[in-house]
C-alpha cells in the first residue's frame, strides 16, 4: 500500500511555483529594508551617552577632572549647545538623504536593482561603520562625524525607491494595502532591532552601536546580489494585473506610444492613434511623475506626516530620558513601543483601504485622531509606567500608519497607475518623488525638535500637532473625490434595487 506524502511535503506543493517566487522576493526585500532602518537607529540611542548628567555617573578612579558636570561627556557634545550639535548631525544625514531621493528613483530605473541596492547596502554599512569608529580612533571632530552622515543619508537613498518597484513588480492592486502593510512593518522592525542593539552597547562602547549594525547592512547587501529577482518575467513567472480590464478600457493613458516609439504625454499633438504596449524601454520622466493624479498631494501630505515621524524616530529616547529620567538604554527599549505601534497602525492602515477602496481617506482620518492623542501623550503619557505603555503604542499606530500606506501601497498604486499603463518603469521615480518630498519633512523635523526643545518639550509637541493636521489638509480633495465615489456607488445600488 503506497503512504500518502508526508504533510510539509502537501503544505508545499499546495503552493504554486509562482507564490513561491513571490513569497521569498517579499520576505528578501524585508530583510533588505530592515537592515536600512536598522543602521539608522543608532544615533538616537547614543545621544543621551555622548551627553550625559556627569554628576551622576561614579567617577573612576584615577581619572583627572576638570569639569564635575561634562567630565564624561564625549567631545564636542559636552558643550551647552549640545542638542544643536545632535541637530546637525540628524540634518546631515536627512538632508543629504532628502536630496539623494530625488536622484535615486531616477538611477534606479536605469540601473538594474540588484546591482544598485547591493552597492547602497555595502556602502552604507561602511559608513555606518565609519561613525562607530570614531569612538576608537578617538575622533572629537564634529566635521567628521557631520561628513559620514551626509555620506550615509545619500547610501540610504538607494534602498526605498528599488524595494518598493521590485515588490510592486511581483504583486498587482488587488491585496495590495494588507501585504504591503505587512510588509511595511520593516521600518519598526528595524527601528526595534536597531534600538536593541544599540542599546546592547551604549553605555560599554558605544561605536559597538554602530559597527554591529554597519557589519548586518553590508552581508544583506551581499545577500541582494547572490539572491535578488527584479521582475517574475526574470524567473518566467506571471507578471501581476496591475488594474482591472474595466480600468484600462475607461482610462485613456497619460504616456502614449507613437508608432515612431517616442511617448507623448497625453493631451499632445500626434496625428497617429496611440498604440498600447506592455513594456517601455524609455522611464518616465521627473515632469511626467509629477502628472500623475495624485502624487503632489500625497507627497505633501507626507512631507508633514514624515517629519512628525522622523522627530519621534530621534528624539523620542532623548525625550523619555529627560521627562521620565531613565537611563540611555532603558529609554531606547521603551521607545521600541512606538515602532511596535507602527507596525499594527500600517497593517491596519492596509486593511481599512483596502476594504474601503479610500487610500486618501484611511490617512486622514488616522491622522485627525493622531494630533488629539500626541497631546495626550504629553500631558499624561508619563504619569505611569501602564499610561506610557498604552500612549506610546497608540500614538506609533497612528503616527506611523499613513507613513506607512503612503510610501507603499500608495506609492505602488500611483507607479503603476492605470494613466500609464504600456510603462511598466515608473514605479521607481513616482515612490522616489513622494518619499523624497517626505524626506524633506524628515529633515525639517528633528532640525525644529532640537530647536525647539531648549524652550519646552511643550512646544515640540504642539510643533508635531500643526504638522499632522497640515497633513490633513493636503489630502481634502483626494478625500472628497473618495467620498464622492463611494456616495455614487450607494446611489446606484439603491437603484438597482428598487427596480
Amino acid at each position: 500500500m503506497r503512504s500518502p506524502l508526508a504533510p510539509g511535503i502537501r503544505l508545499i506543493t499546495s503552493f504554486s511555483r509562482d507564490s513561491w517566487y513571490r513569497g521569498f522576493i517579499l520576505l528578501l526585500t524585508f530583510l533588505f529594508y530592515t537592515a536600512y532602518h536598522l543602521s539608522r537607529k543608532p544615533i538616537s540611542i547614543v545621544k543621551s551617552e555622548l551627553h550625559r548628567n556627569c554628576s551622576t555617573v561614579i567617577r573612576p578612579p584615577g581619572i583627572n577632572i576638570t569639569n564635575n558636570e561634562t567630565w564624561c561627556d564625549w567631545m564636542p557634545f559636552d558643550q551647552d549647545n549640545y542638542q544643536t550639535l545632535f541637530g546637525v548631525l540628524d540634518n546631515s544625514f536627512l538632508v543629504a538623504y532628502a536630496i539623494g531621493m530625488f536622484i535615486s528613483g531616477i538611477f534606479g530605473e536605469r540601473l538594474p536593482l540588484r546591482y544598485y541596492l547591493s552597492f547602497g547596502m555595502l556602502t552604507s554599512g561602511l559608513f555606518t561603520c565609519l561613525f562607530g569608529l570614531g569612538f576608537y580612533w578617538n575622533i572629537h571632530s564634529l566635521g567628521y562625524y557631520a561628513f559620514v552622515q551626509v555620506m550615509n543619508g545619500l547610501m540610504q537613498t538607494t534602498g526605498w525607491p528599488s524595494v518598493v518597484a521590485c515588490v510592486g513588480n511581483w504583486f498587482g492592486k488587488g491585496k495590495r494595502g494588507f501585504i504591503m502593510g505587512v510588509w511595511n512593518s520593516h521600518t519598526s522592525v528595524g527601528n526595534i532591532l536597531g534600538s536593541l542593539i544599540a542599546g546592547a552597547f551604549v553605555s560599554s562602547a558605544w561605536g559597538m552601536s554602530f559597527i554591529v549594525p554597519g557589519l548586518i547592512i553590508a552581508f544583506t547587501g551581499i545577500l541582494c546580489f547572490f539572491f535578488l529577482v527584479e521582475k517574475p518575467e526574470d524567473v518566467n513567472c506571471s507578471p501581476p494585473q496591475h488594474h482591472s480590464e474595466k480600468e484600462n478600457e475607461e482610462t485613456e493613458p497619460l504616456l502614449q506610444n507613437v508608432p515612431n516609439g517616442n511617448p507623448t504625454i497625453n493631451g499632445g499633438v500626434s496625428a497617429e492613434s496611440p498604440v498600447t504596449v506592455h513594456d517601455h524601454t524609455e522611464a518616465i520622466s521627473f515632469t511626467g511623475a509629477l502628472c500623475i493624479p495624485g502624487v503632489v498631494e500625497f507627497s505633501l501630505c507626507l512631507l508633514f506626516a514624515k517629519l512628525v515621524s522622523y522627530t519621534f524616530l530621534y528624539w523620542l529616547p532623548l525625550y523619555i530620558s529627560n521627562v521620565a529620567h531613565f537611563e540611555a538604554k532603558q529609554a531606547g527599549d521603551m521607545s521600541t513601543l512606538f515602532d511596535v505601534g507602527g507596525i499594527l497602525g500600517g497593517i491596519f492602515a492596509g486593511l481599512v483601504s483596502d476594504y474601503t477602496g479610500g487610500r486618501a481617506s484611511t490617512c486622514c482620518v488616522m491622522l485627525i485622531a493622531a494630533a488629539p492623542m500626541l497631546f495626550l501623550y504629553n500631558s499624561i503619557g508619563q504619569r505611569n509606567l501602564g499610561t506610557t505603555i498604552g500612549m506610546l503604542l497608540v500614538c506609533g499606530g497612528l503616527v506611523n500608519g499613513p507613513y506607512a500606506l503612503i510610501t507603499t501601497a500608495v506609492s505602488a498604486d500611483l507607479g503603476t497607475h492605470e494613466s500609464l499603463r504600456g510603462n511598466s518603469r515608473a514605479l521607481s521615480t513616482v515612490t522616489a518623488i513622494i518619499d523624497g518630498t517626505g524626506s524633506i519633512g524628515a529633515a525639517l523635523g528633528p532640525l525644529l525638535a532640537g530647536l525647539i526643545s531648549p524652550t519646552g518639550w511643550n512646544n515640540v509637541f504642539y510643533m508635531l500637532i500643526t504638522a499632522d493636521v497640515l497633513a490633513c489638509l493636503f489630502l481634502t480633495r483626494l478625500v472628497y473625490k473618495e467620498v464622492r465615489g463611494w456616495c455614487g456607488r450607494s446611489s446606484r445600488a439603491r437603484g438597482i434595487k428598487d427596480i
